[in-house]
């Protein structure tokens, strides 16, 4: 299986979560994310993923030193349902201010003059299933993360609650200060974990309104999960969650495959 994660070659108007992946707290200050899932054909996986990292991995970085953007990344899911008609890229895209003028985000001909847009191009090789607007909230890491080593793959687990910001403040309340001491006294192999808060579209249809990620550094690390036996748990609050979760979160992996950051 071949293992990969996000870029965004996408015009201005489709931009999306800056969840994580070559994370610091700095890619968690106060902004909106774009979440944008695609399908791309798994036989042209491998030409998307290279113009995604050679060419659009460069134009968001040149927007982040601009401070126009502060997170780019690029996923590729591991395994999942349906397939051939789910989305298998994800890109997040976390922006300071969506209401600057952001026109000229992701134009490449200024990155490089001399490449023909015909080489460079993947919106026209992918399809655009879905779009959400989130807000970065938590953040955990592991004392002295090294980002390239320990963020690798991440789980993103996707609540629906009765009370989405009830339900994220008790994350960052129990949670985040158990899963910091768990992983700097390597009870567990998780390597960082983060939430956020969907702010659109929300109701109708919508099966999750905030997520939850998890980083790790192997596949494997990502789907066993182990925990030390002598590790306690924040029971109290994780009944509290529990109390007000409509439903058990979906959890899906991706490959982080590529990010760019504030240097």
């Amino acid at each position: 299986m071949k293992k990969r994660i996000l870029s965004a070659a996408m015009p201005f108007i489709l931009c999306f979560i800056g969840l994580v992946f070559n994370c610091s707290t700095t890619v968690h200050a106060q902004g909106i994310t774009v979440y944008q899932y695609r399908r791309v054909d798994p036989a042209k996986m491998d030409e998307f993923l290279k113009r995604e990292t050679t060419y659009w991995s460069k134009v968001a970085q040149k927007a982040i030193d601009g401070g126009k953007m502060s997170f780019w990344a690029v996923l590729a899911k591991v395994g999942g349902v349906d397939e051939l008609n789910s989305p298998n890229v994800l890109f997040v895209n976390t922006f300071p201010n969506m209401d600057a003028d952001l026109s000229g985000v992701f134009d490449a001909a200024k990155v490089f003059p001399g490449v023909p847009m015909s080489k460079m191009d993947t919106y026209g090789m992918s399809t655009v299933l879905s779009e959400y607007f989130l807000q970065d909230q938590g953040w955990q890491e592991i004392a002295k993360a090294n980002p390239d080593k320990d963020y690798k793959y991440i789980k993103m687990n996707y609540h629906n609650s009765t009370d989405p910001a009830s339900f994220n403040a008790i994350e960052i309340r129990n949670w985040g200060p158990f899963i910091k001491a768990a992983m700097d006294k390597n009870q567990t192999v998780q390597k960082a974990w983060g939430n956020a808060i969907v702010l659109s579209p929300t109701g109708g249809a919508m099966k999750f309104n905030c997520l939850s990620y998890d980083l790790y550094p192997t596949l494997q690390s990502a789907l066993l999960e182990k925990w030390s036996p002598d590790t306690k748990f924040p029971t109290t609050g994780l009944d509290s969650l529990q109390k007000i979760a409509v439903s058990p979160p979906m959890t899906f992996i991706y490959q982080i495959v590529k990010t760019a950051t504030k240097k």
